[in-house]
């Protein structure tokens, strides 16, 4: 995947999916997000959630969301009208808000109510696009649930990333994230694949921890990255006031455990860039 000098980067569209709440899936998204940004990745994130945390723990305030990822699945906006800048250079947002508890059933009878994402990520896709925002990235932070909306963003991605807690029943949830993955591959989308897992909250004193890592690792193999999320009060403070933890505290042992994942996300795809 790697490309030539001066020659413009593919589009990676990821969605951030685990039907599980609490596992650390929109903090992921945020700060990985943050941190591809600081290391020269152009990153849109799109909030899927009709809770609309990745919006909020980006300092998007809900007055301030004019247009939302509502409006986009509606088809009563572009992506590119819904847009936002946000604190972090390179790093933009479609924010959500609570009218998407009632997109599923706005869309009931739709016949492409599954694939109103990818159509409207498409002309970001296309080298030709005439004024359409460039990205590198596009996260999709989804609902904790396995429905209509995370269903879009599996029909739009490239990719899954798994956020998983350190906690006993990882693995019962992963095998049903892993069948649905799979359903949709074969009949929504046949370029999605497992981007990889990435192990969230984990506390190296405590026993249970290291077995999930170890169970994880065993199941997975190499599609678990090497990096680590540490459970870390300052990651957890961030969302309060507005800004990814890599703003709040750069050196914190969070901060530094996202830059470290997004350096290996990029490695691995042979796209890190010789400046980073």
């Amino acid at each position: 995947m790697a490309q030539a000098s001066g020659s413009p980067r593919p589009l990676r569209i990821i969605a951030l999916a685990n039907q599980k709440g609490g596992v650390g899936k929109t903090t992921t998204a945020i700060n990985l997000g943050t941190a591809l940004a600081a290391i020269g990745e152009h990153v849109l994130i799109v909030d899927l959630d009709p809770q609309g945390n990745a919006s909020t723990g980006l300092g998007i305030d809900r007055r301030q969301r004019r247009l939302s990822t509502y409006d986009v699945l509606a088809g009563e906006a572009t992506l590119n009208e819904a847009v936002q800048a946000t604190a972090v250079p390179r790093l933009s947002l479609v924010p959500s808000t609570m009218d998407l508890l009632g997109l599923e059933m706005a869309m009931a009878s739709a016949a492409d109510r599954a694939q109103r994402l990818r159509r409207a990520l498409g002309p970001l896709e296309r080298d030709d696009a005439s004024g359409e925002q460039r990205f590198t990235y596009v996260l999709i932070d989804c609902p904790p649930s396995l429905n209509l909306l995370t269903l879009n963003a599996l029909a739009a991605a490239h990719a899954v990333l798994v956020p998983l807690q350190c906690e006993f029943f990882a693995l019962e949830g992963l095998s049903q994230l892993l069948r649905t993955v799979e359903q949709v591959k074969g009949a929504l989308n046949p370029r999605l694949a497992i981007q990889g897992v990435v192990l969230t909250m984990f506390d190296p004193r405590n026993n249970l921890s290291a077995q999930v890592v170890a169970d994880v690792r065993a199941f997975m193999g190499d599609k678990v990255y090497e990096t680590m999320i540490p459970r870390n009060v300052r990651v957890s403070e961030a969302p309060s006031h507005g800004k990814p933890v890599l703003l709040y505290d750069l050196k914190c042992a969070g901060s530094q455990a996202y830059l470290r994942l997004a350096s290996e996300i990029i490695q691995r795809e042979g796209r890190l860039p010789a400046a980073a």
